[in-house]
């Protein structure tokens, strides 16, 4: 996904869609308005394809099996899905940065009957995926709006979402004006009283910029909660962490509980621990806000061989 500079609201489009399932065919590269995008075929998963975005992987969509989330960082979002509520039950969500519509498919999966409105920056890229990708009539709920977050946020009613979950990168990092409180508050905004925000922070050592995002979260949603790979909280590597917040309360021990069972089981950080993990770190404003680290080059290597062609556990 690319995004760019803010649009005004009257630059918005918006469009709902659903259509059938097509067979799986070879890969296929296609150069979106914004970006280059590859659709890769999974040759684990008969109705698998991973959305490499200039060489990034953006997006893995199991057309078959939309349950099934294969990103280790996707998984503890679809965590806080299925908690958000009871059982089943359905939510309003807001996806900032759609890519292949990953976790709006779950949702519709998850929770039938759920409105569900999805935003990103590339026009062509949207376009691809409903070519190529296109949603199963159970998620005739989806919309899908062409528009930067800012601007598609500032458009919104207020209080209007039980669940906004934020995967906004572009080239691996994460825009400037999608980092700050300012961009917070406008989430907040269009959240419910118990709405939970859920943020992918993409970070490595010293993990600087995550205890900024989480300082900058709590400013404006004091109840939160971070869950990563221990090897990423140590500052080991770089990875993604996944930030959690609300105005209220978080279903903390439960989402521990669901991300040690994950096949990389992801450690919850939260209360007192949190407090140490962001202590000192400055709030971020618009005014001094900066895009998110770059990715080591190597981290998400691929190859043109047929073979393997992603770093599952790297996103």
């Amino acid at each position: 996904m690319r995004l760019g500079a803010p649009l005004d609201a009257s630059q918005v489009s918006s469009r709902s869609y659903a259509r059938d399932v097509p067979g799986h065919a070879a890969d296929v590269t296609g150069h979106a308005a914004q970006s280059c995008v590859d659709l890769v075929a999974d040759p684990d998963r008969p109705g698998g394809w991973t959305v490499l975005a200039d060489g990034f992987p953006q997006s893995h969509v199991d057309l078959d099996d939309p349950r099934h989330l294969e990103f280790e960082y996707v998984r503890r979002l679809g965590h806080i899905v299925d908690l958000a509520a009871p059982a089943g039950e359905p939510i309003r969500v807001l996806h900032l940065g759609g890519g292949g519509l990953t976790l709006a498919r779950y949702v519709a999966a998850t929770r039938p009957g759920s409105p569900q409105l999805a935003v990103d920056n590339d026009a062509g890229l949207v376009e691809l995926v409903r070519q190529r990708l296109p949603v199963s009539q159970r998620g005739r709920r989806i919309r899908v709006r062409v528009g930067d977050a800012r601007a598609v946020l500032d458009a919104l009613r207020p209080g209007s979402f039980d669940l906004v979950i934020a995967d906004l990168f572009a080239a691996g990092r994460t825009p400037a004006h999608l980092t700050s409180a300012e961009f917070t508050v406008a989430v907040a905004r269009a959240m419910t009283e118990r709405g939970i925000l859920a943020v992918n922070v993409g970070d490595g050592p010293p993990l600087a910029h995550a205890r900024a995002r989480v300082a900058t979260t709590r400013s404006v949603l004091p109840c939160a909660c971070l869950v990563a790979d221990p090897g990423v909280l140590r500052g080991r590597r770089f990875g993604n962490l996944v930030l959690a917040a609300s105005r209220d309360t978080l279903p903390v021990a439960e989402l521990s509980r669901l991300g040690a069972a994950d096949p990389f089981p992801g450690r919850v950080v939260a209360g007192a621990d949190l407090d140490r993990f962001a202590a000192g770190a400055t709030t971020i404003r618009d005014a001094s806000a900066t895009l998110s680290p770059a990715p080591p080059p190597d981290l998400f290597r691929t190859r043109r061989d047929g073979g393997d062609r992603t770093r599952r556990r790297a996103t």
